[in-house]
């Protein structure tokens, strides 16, 4: 059953990265586009009286934001949907009564909670424009190993939760998993590197405008991905 839940989940994945495309064209690339000529207009102020010749462009701009972020977003999609069925194989049956459909909504959830959310806290989506190139290495390292610490220390809150069960109420053991995560989060989030390279002079707005997008393009493929993967699992539960 693993191998049908398996490709069934990358399936949900790439549907749910089709529509998380239509989401950041018509959302998100616009503010990129107004970052980038945020970033060549002050690159060309910097350049003025200097000589030079104008940098090569190895990918143009159309394709990024068309067939090079329908392909990112696809193999990302495939990807987390095939993991997430696997967890979702692991873990049904395991924590109470839930149906494949509320499970499959819970697990979106909290991938969506623990993924984008969390990590975004210490280290908020940017444009291209804002972060210095020496730098893109550090950020990246510190911004995935902001993303292993909230799901290492969800891991372990569950460990937690389940350890409590026995001695605790269901409700107490779950509070105490909660603040056991996000004390561990917090003990993370002071230890990482601080990552503050926004120009003074950047719009606010523009800043803000880029984050929502990117926040609402996650929640549209982990959302999809939930009720998607829940459907199909479902049909598949039932028959077999």
């Amino acid at each position: 059953m693993t191998k049908d839940l398996l490709w069934r989940g990358m399936l949900a994945g790439i549907l749910a990265a089709l529509l998380s495309t239509l989401c950041a064209r018509m959302i998100a690339e616009p503010q990129v586009d107004l970052a980038i000529a945020y970033e060549e207009s002050h690159a060309a102020h910097d350049m003025s009286g200097m000589s030079g010749g104008e940098e090569v462009e190895l990918v143009s701009r159309d394709t990024q934001k068309g067939a090079g972020l329908l392909t990112a977003l696809g193999l990302y999609g495939a990807a987390v949907g095939g993991v997430f069925s696997l967890i979702f194989a692991y873990g049904y049956g395991r924590f109470g009564q839930l149906g494949p459909r509320s499970f499959a909504l819970l697990l979106a959830s909290l991938a969506f909670v623990l993924i984008v959310i969390v990590p975004g806290i210490k280290y908020p989506q940017t444009p291209p424009a804002v972060g210095k190139h020496e730098t893109v290495g550090v950020r990246t390292a510190a911004y995935f190993a902001m993303i292993a610490l909230s799901i290492g220390a969800a891991v372990i809150a569950g460990k937690l939760r389940g350890a409590l069960l026995p001695r605790w109420r269901g409700l107490d053991a779950t509070l105490l998993a909660v603040g056991a995560y996000g004390v561990l989060v917090l003990l993370g989030q002071f230890l990482l590197p601080r990552v503050n390279e926004v120009p003074l002079d950047f719009p606010a707005t523009l800043l803000w405008d880029f984050r929502v997008a990117s926040i609402a393009t996650q929640l549209l493929l982990w959302a999809t991905i939930g009720i998607a993967f829940g459907l199909m699992a479902e049909r598949l539960l039932k028959r077999q």
